[in-house]
């Protein structure tokens, strides 16, 4: 397991974090997973063993059921071990106007929920879950450096968040002299790139790092689905789970064919970990997030760490999953070529290659 500073920041996390939103199995996310405390245990347990030291949850998740799991399963041995993050922006429990969104008044209500639900009293990763339009940025930070300031959060992340939103808590940051981002959780896959557009670009210019959610689109590239072949029972997409969504179905079978092919040419590796494997090695990614419903599968996941793709192996995935080049960018490479920046050039390299 490799461990990398995250963002511009101190702190060094593992290139896979366990992710739990498994953990619970309540209202919608039991179409996810429902790991009980006994499971959690024994993947929290899989994860250490493997290296990860960080755990990620969000207190929708199971309407906060995920986070009393952890909270239970996680001794003070275990504790001691691992950094534990988690999200708030969306209502748990009481559903008034109030309790949504990053305003102060939810975001210290949330984050002191999560708490008693965690049994800790700090988090060393706080996310912003989602967007908030409606609420100030500058309120979004004061309080989240409240937080910070009061021992309850160490860092603080933003999720689901465009490149706007992100550049606006940047400046504002900047100008208040709050709390600074330190990384983005994103969903970004061989499948769904549109990341590189102005996320990745974010990450390496700005030094906000990208954390993977869903790194194989909620199984879709871990080679159970197959062009002409029944899709496989007992899924999350067979439980009409939305995420992510799918706009070229010949397209993501493409893709699959050459994650199968390259996962020959690596004893023992699978479609899922070749998958992984070429997230960790793109510029501006972190780690990733991976989730299982089953240990079988955090244990195929985990391998995906120690898995380095040849060169002429991300060639052929890159061909097959190459976004197209969208205004402005269409015109830079071609007009633009002599002046890019090494963050210009994670969307832009591809296309000026001969």
């Amino acid at each position: 397991m490799d461990y990398r500073l995250l963002g511009r920041s101190g702190l060094k996390v593992s290139t896979l974090i366990l992710g739990t939103m498994t953990f619970g199995g309540k209202g919608e996310f039991a179409k996810t997973g429902n790991t009980d405390l006994n499971g959690a245990r024994r993947q929290i347990d899989m994860a250490l063993d493997a290296g990860v030291n960080m755990l990620d949850t969000a207190d929708v998740y199971s309407d906060g059921v995920s986070e009393e799991i952890i909270g239970e399963a996680l001794d003070a041995a275990r504790r001691n071990r691992v950094m534990l993050a988690t999200k708030a922006r969306f209502p748990t429990g009481d559903k008034g106007p109030n309790e949504r969104g990053l305003s102060r008044h939810h975001l210290i209500r949330a984050c002191e929920a999560s708490l008693k639900r965690l049994k800790t009293d700090h988090v060393e990763l706080y996310w912003c879950h989602e967007w908030d339009g409606q609420t100030p940025v500058d309120e979004i930070l004061a309080a989240l450096d409240h937080l910070q300031s009061s021992g309850k959060i160490g860092y603080v992340g933003v999720s689901n968040f465009s490149g706007w939103h992100i550049m606006k808590m940047l400046s504002t940051a900047e100008k208040n002299n709050t709390i600074r981002p330190v990384a983005q959780q994103i969903h970004y896959t061989l499948q769904a790139r549109e990341a590189e557009y102005e996320l990745l670009p974010i990450a390496v210019d700005q030094g906000v790092d990208a954390v993977i959610w869903s790194p194989l689109a909620g199984g879709l590239l871990s080679g159970k689905y197959r062009r002409g072949k029944p899709e496989p029972e007992g899924t999350r997409k067979a439980a009409q789970w939305s995420e992510p969504p799918v706009r070229d179905v010949e397209a993501l079978y493409d893709i699959v064919e050459v994650l199968v092919e390259v996962a020959t040419h690596y004893e023992g590796a699978s479609p899922a970990q070749v998958a992984l494997a070429w997230l960790l090695s793109r510029p501006g990614v972190h780690s990733l997030v991976v989730g299982a419903r089953t240990e079988a599968q955090l244990t195929d996941n985990l391998k995906s760490a120690s898995l380095v793709l040849s060169e002429d192996d991300l060639a052929k995935l890159e061909a097959v999953s190459r976004p197209p080049l969208i205004y402005p960018y269409w015109h830079q490479a071609s007009t633009a070529s002599d002046r890019l920046s090494q963050a210009d050039l994670v969307l832009l390299k591809p296309f000026l290659e001969k």
